[in-house]
């Protein structure tokens, strides 16, 4: 990857690019294929000076790349760069040996976010709580379960028992966010509802979903070691 297209500065120019919408619909066409700035004026319906403008914004960026015909050498082609795009996601974070995930009572949120991350990701998860109950939540076992996962119903535990130094620990609750400090504070935070309070399937069903579209998003940009180390769901 090229570093000045990867950094905080190339990444905001290609945002500032795609900002316009006759540029993004460019880049929509090159996605499919490269065009010549005239075909490109002809198929979305711009004035040739104004593609070649937009064109110019595009190519400064780094999204487009000018590469000339083998045929007719007199004519260009526009190709998009896909991994000018690719960058426009969150840098990786490197060097995980493990995701902890909080909650307060370690017996809902947490255990199916380490259920889900473990079956999505196939690397190691735990949970834990800052005042963990004496077992999960039956319905956080039975979403689960419907879902195709597997919870331990006696297998909760605290923050101080399961939380290594070399661990990412992501808090599922807003209060296990704020009340955790010292090497346990979580680096990231999703603010999930508490299904319990609710007490009903709908509810459980609604945290499972949130927690599943989380890991969808966040797990491509978390590098987890090779070594997945022990799981404590």
């Amino acid at each position: 990857m090229n570093a000045e297209l990867d950094s905080l500065q190339g990444r905001a120019r290609i945002h500032a690019a795609l900002g316009d919408p006759a540029r993004l619909e460019i880049v929509d066409a090159l996605a499919l294929g490269d065009a010549s700035p005239g075909e490109i004026a002809h198929d979305l319906g711009m004035p040739t000076n104004l593609v070649a403008h937009h064109v110019k914004v595009l190519t400064r960026a780094g999204l487009v790349v000018r590469g000339r015909s083998e045929g007719d050498r007199r004519r260009t082609y526009l190709r998009l760069r896909p991994e000018a795009l690719a960058v426009l996601t969150p840098a990786p974070l490197a060097g995980v040996g493990r995701v902890v995930f909080v909650c307060t009572r370690n017996s809902a949120r947490s255990q199916l976010a380490a259920a889900l991350w473990s079956d999505r990701t196939h690397t190691a998860a735990a949970s834990a709580g800052t005042k963990p109950a004496g077992r999960v939540h039956p319905r956080a076992v039975a979403v689960a379960h419907r879902h195709g996962l597997t919870i331990d119903p006696t297998g909760t535990a605290h923050v101080s028992d399961v939380v290594r130094d070399e661990d990412l620990v992501i808090a599922v609750c807003d209060s296990a966010h704020e009340e955790l400090t010292g090497s346990s504070r979580p680096r990231l935070h999703w603010s999930v509802p508490d299904p319990v309070r609710v007490d009903t399937d709908d509810a459980f069903e609604a945290a499972f979903a949130d927690l599943a579209a989380r890991v969808d998003r966040v797990a491509p940009v978390i590098t987890p070691a090779l070594n997945s180390g022990d799981r404590h769901d």
